[in-house]
């Protein structure tokens, strides 16, 4: 897979840090690595997955054209967030697609609402453990004003992200997907039920 195909540009990556020590650079998951999630995770149509710290779109683009699931991307960065409505525009029209199914908002991850349909939520490393937590309990929340089945796919989890988890939430994980490299490249799929 490649951007060609899809008809987008996700290439870049941030050369330098945010400001704040919350967030960390931006930096599309390799097509590799999401190849071998989708070996190991199967997505449906009825999902509705949520990329916090989505940059330009690069996941949001693959997992929906290889299973069309809903799709929303949450960038805080205006800049990524404009390149990745350009990338709907012409990922959409290469397709002659009508886009329902495409969204993306920029905000705070913290503060993006968590629609009561949600249901599987994408991190790439992509803050501190802090706004992580906020983020985890908007979802649990969600989770108590209406039960459905949630899953957690983290890429280079960090360690405290794994601990909150697995001593602060009834979050299991489920599987340990080993990608080719050092000993911290890894999937986790951590799930709710």
């Amino acid at each position: 897979m490649n951007d060609q195909l899809l008809n987008i540009k996700t290439e870049s990556v941030q050369k330098a840090a945010y400001a704040s020590q919350h967030y960390n650079r931006y930096e599309p998951t390799p097509y590799p690595v999401l190849d071998r999630l989708f070996e190991f995770v199967e997505f449906e149509d009825s999902d509705r997955v949520v990329d916090f710290g989505c940059g330009t779109g690069r996941l949001n683009f693959y997992l929906h054209y290889r299973f069309q699931p809903t799709v929303i991307g949450v960038e805080m960065n205006e800049f990524y967030y404009r390149e990745a409505l350009e990338n709907r525009k012409n990922y959409l029209s290469k397709f002659n697609l009508d886009g329902e199914q495409v969204q993306f908002e920029n905000c705070l991850a913290q503060n993006y609402g968590i629609h009561p349909e949600d249901n599987v939520f994408y991190f790439f490393n992509p803050f501190s453990v802090r706004i992580f937590i906020s983020v985890i309990n908007n979802i649990l929340q969600s989770f108590e004003e209406r039960n459905r089945d949630m899953q957690l796919v983290l890429y280079y989890a960090p360690e405290d992200y794994v601990f909150f988890l697995e001593n602060q939430t009834a979050f299991r994980m489920e599987k340990e997907i080993v990608l080719p490299g050092n000993e911290y490249e890894k999937i986790l799929i951590y799930s709710l039920r």
